[in-house]
């Protein structure tokens, strides 16, 4: 396609923005030809004369925008008209065209949700990055992190989101769900994702966390007990889990002492690797509070954004600080 003179103007700038590169990097990192596959037989095709529908590539690209910026749907429509770098990414020409409308991509982001395909785009990632030997599958580390939801009461139901609910955490309480995940011990990528809502305790889930060829799992504090409960006492793994910090404060100043304390330290180190595919989804794609009412609308969304989060972690040469959205 022949480019416009405002494309060909923002091609000779010498300087690149955060942004160039970090949609240069998601570009180049992307199984795109496998995603379009997986999506194709449930986009919709042309019938008799009608409006053929948008391509897919390119509500695909606009999606993936969306959720790595963390826009919402008529923030992204507006952010295509506002930045030459999101165009060039989406493939829009607007010298020729217009952009998709938020209601478009609306409709695009309930295709995926209603088959569920964002399960599918995270296990199709997954798969690529363990294609490259990225994926170890002998350890897995588990871990949790509180996602908020609004707690007002203004709104058209006059009420609070039924599925999502109140925990305490510290001396603070927080209302909304909890994203549950399996990392892989050596690479630090997500192999698994659950959503509850924020009281569930991180414990009742581990066993969705594994994959079942572990043979070592580490946990915080939050999954003391875990080798004793019903559902795992079949399961053929070493558990190592953090000791209780009052516990850890009351160890002896002796050799033994010593000894389970420099354990401690040894685990904390291994378990420091879950934090990384968080800090990406809660700080760089902004995803602090849930977008949707409902667990089965955020959840699809969690898949997506652990997918994309796994592709940043694989590549190394990512530099994280290039990776946020200047304001």
């Amino acid at each position: 396609m022949q480019k416009s003179f405002s494309d060909l103007e923002y091609a000779a700038k010498k300087k690149l923005t955060r942004r160039d590169v970090f949609l240069a990097k998601i570009d180049s990192v992307t199984p795109w030809s496998q995603l379009h596959a997986l999506i194709e037989p449930f986009y919709p095709k042309v019938v008799g004369a009608g409006r053929p529908p948008i391509g897919l590539a390119r509500m695909l690209r606009m999606y993936v925008v969306q959720q790595c910026f963390g826009l919402s749907d008529e923030g992204i429509e507006d952010a295509v008209y506002d930045s030459q770098a999101i165009r060039g990414f989406v493939g829009i020409d607007l010298s020729r065209e217009q952009a998709p409308d938020a209601t478009t991509l609306l409709k695009f982001r309930r295709l995926l949700e209603k088959n569920e395909l964002t399960r599918k785009i995270f296990e199709t990632i997954n798969g690529h990055l363990a294609a490259q030997g990225l994926m170890m599958r002998e350890g897995t580390i588990l871990d949790a992190t509180l996602i908020a939801a609004p707690p007002s009461t203004k709104n058209k139901d006059k009420k609070r989101d039924p599925e999502m609910h109140q925990t305490k955490k510290g001396n603070d309480w927080h209302f909304g769900l909890k994203a549950h995940i399996g990392v892989d011990a050596k690479s630090g990528l997500v192999h698994t994702v659950v959503a509850t809502a924020a009281n569930v305790a991180d414990v009742t889930q581990a066993h969705a966390l594994l994959h079942g060829d572990e043979v070592a799992v580490l946990g915080d504090a939050g999954y003391q007990g875990v080798e004793k409960r019903e559902e795992n006492l079949e399961t053929k793994v070493t558990w190592h889990v953090a000791m209780k910090r009052t516990k850890r404060k009351a160890l002896p100043a002796n050799k033994l002492g010593r000894m389970t304390e420099k354990l401690e330290h040894l685990k904390a180190s291994v378990r420091a690797k879950v934090e990384h595919p968080f800090h990406v989804v809660k700080n760089l794609f902004r995803h602090r509070k849930a977008r949707y009412r409902g667990l089965k609308k955020n959840t699809a969304q969690l898949f997506t954004l652990f997918g994309f989060a796994n592709l940043i972690l694989a590549g190394r040469q990512f530099t994280v600080s290039e990776t946020r959205t200047p304001s």
